[in-house]
């Protein structure tokens, strides 16, 4: 199967990128080497690209997408390691940094890889198949309590304690293997009343699933912060989220970089030491238009959110 995927908000995040010719950028969710491609066409044979990808088929599919180019360094790794990578590059500061977060359309419709509700395979879930956590071991190791907290944070799956309840019932009859299995279960665990016409019944549960075995959240905002120290002056960094728990750690994130005092009011001076590294470019995430939802449903819950580097 062809590693295809539909680059959300391109246009918005080409020329959120501001790209400098002559400059290095990183694009640390290479994916499809959707947005890779148009980076590249606005560069010069003095700049460079970066892409970064923990699954090692997207990075396989870009380095055959972009074979004309020269000037790409692949690096199979993590987009919260940009900092480390870069280092092990020789590469102090670049212009610009794009991450697309959450999972790519190919890794969605390649059935095997376990991500999708849909069909019966093996519970994956892992974007770096190197990587030993599973979506097996989540489901048939995790006690209730911790499967229930997953779903109803990563998932907002408000019958989380039903599902989980559920999970730890059929897992002592036998070990859960395949993703029709968890299904079933997530179905039996949801009344039909409460159930959405436009939206599978499982999607929420998987959901929290993948998050937990890639570890989407908790390294986010720290990631955010040593992307922003890698940057050069008036170099931007440019986040695609599609999730609400991801959205707002990025915003957080590019918060504390322009330096928002949190003193009490009143006081002569800041105690809590704020700094101003970076001036957030649009105060409002910028959103798909109706054209591209229409065109590309897996773009409506995106939100594209841009600072620059002081």
């Amino acid at each position: 199967m062809d590693f295809v995927h539909k680059p959300v908000l391109l246009n918005e995040c080409i020329e959120g990128l501001n790209i400098n010719p002559d400059g290095i950028y990183v694009d640390g969710t290479l994916g499809g080497a959707g947005h890779s491609s148009e980076i590249l066409k606005r560069l010069s044979k003095n700049g460079k690209l970066i892409g970064i990808d923990k699954d090692e088929e997207a990075l396989k599919a870009s380095k055959e997408r972009l074979k004309d180019y020269s000037n790409v360094v692949y690096y199979h790794g993590n987009h919260d390691d940009i900092k480390n990578i870069l280092e092990e590059l020789n590469i102090e500061k670049v212009d610009g940094i794009l991450l697309d977060l959450g999972v790519s359309s190919y890794q969605l419709d390649e059935k095997s890889r376990g991500f999708s509700y849909l069909g019966n395979n093996d519970l994956d879930m892992r974007m770096d198949k190197s990587q030993e956590l599973d979506a097996k071991y989540v489901i048939n190791k995790y006690s209730e309590e911790n499967l229930a907290k997953i779903i109803y944070e990563y998932g907002e799956e408000r019958f989380s304690r039903q599902i989980a309840r559920n999970i730890c019932l059929e897992r002592k009859k036998k070990e859960i293997e395949t993703t029709k299995e968890l299904v079933d279960i997530i179905e039996r665990s949801i009344p039909a009343k409460f159930r959405q016409f436009d939206s599978h019944p499982a999607k929420r549960t998987f959901q929290a699933i993948r998050i937990e075995v890639n570890d989407e959240i908790k390294p986010l905002s720290k990631s955010v912060a040593e992307a922003i120290d890698c940057l050069k002056p008036q170099g931007r960094l440019c986040i695609i989220t599609f999730h609400s728990l991801e959205d707002r750690a990025v915003k957080n994130a590019y918060t504390n970089a322009e330096g928002k005092c949190t003193c009490p009011p009143g006081l002569p001076y800041c105690a809590c030491g704020a700094i101003k590294k970076a001036k957030i470019i649009n105060k409002k995430p910028i959103l798909p238009t109706k054209e591209e939802m229409d065109e590309n449903s897996r773009s409506k819950s995106a939100k594209l959110r841009i600072i620059e580097k002081l």
